[in-house]
């Protein structure tokens, strides 16, 4: 499995991802521009010191992770889908597409993705932090396709 941040534009939430992604071997793709100027140091308060144990790949656009992609299905967590996350079946090589915290991602995106799945929320309220949301799919896709680190 891998995550796949459409520019970012919230470094302490890219910096929870990036966490996220050293502590269960997941690698993270940043595709660019962020919504703020990318350098490791500004991410090292959120991060801390998992930094140097995360996997990540910076894309310069779409277009570009689009070829550079490694094999998979993208798979876009979206408050528009309406396929439940834990209804659907995860593949190990899996990429999990989370879009800007203020604006999610364009149309062409959405199109592009090959599933789009559903956090499901109470009616009235509109969406959840990005990396709860990350953290709640990841861990659903890594139990079902038993691909969590094995402790010790």
């Amino acid at each position: 499995m891998r995550l796949a941040l459409f520019e970012p534009d919230i470094p302490p939430n890219l910096g929870t991802l990036l966490r996220l992604g050293a502590c269960l071997g997941v690698p993270v793709h940043i595709i660019e521009p962020c919504g703020f100027p990318f350098s490791i140091p500004s991410l090292r308060r959120s991060a801390m010191d998992y930094l140097e144990h995360a996997a990540i790949e910076r894309h310069d656009s779409w277009t570009h992770f689009l070829t550079e992609k490694p094999p998979g299905r993208i798979l876009l967590l979206s408050t528009k889908a309406a396929t439940p996350y834990f209804s659907f079946r995860f593949a190990p090589d899996d990429i999990l597409l989370l879009g800007r915290e203020t604006m999610g991602v364009p149309e062409a995106v959405h199109q592009t993705a090959d599933a789009r799945l559903l956090i499901p929320l109470r009616p009235g309220l509109r969406s959840i932090n990005v990396a709860t949301a990350a953290a709640m799919v990841l861990g659903e896709g890594l139990r079902q396709t038993a691909g969590f680190p094995i402790p010790g």
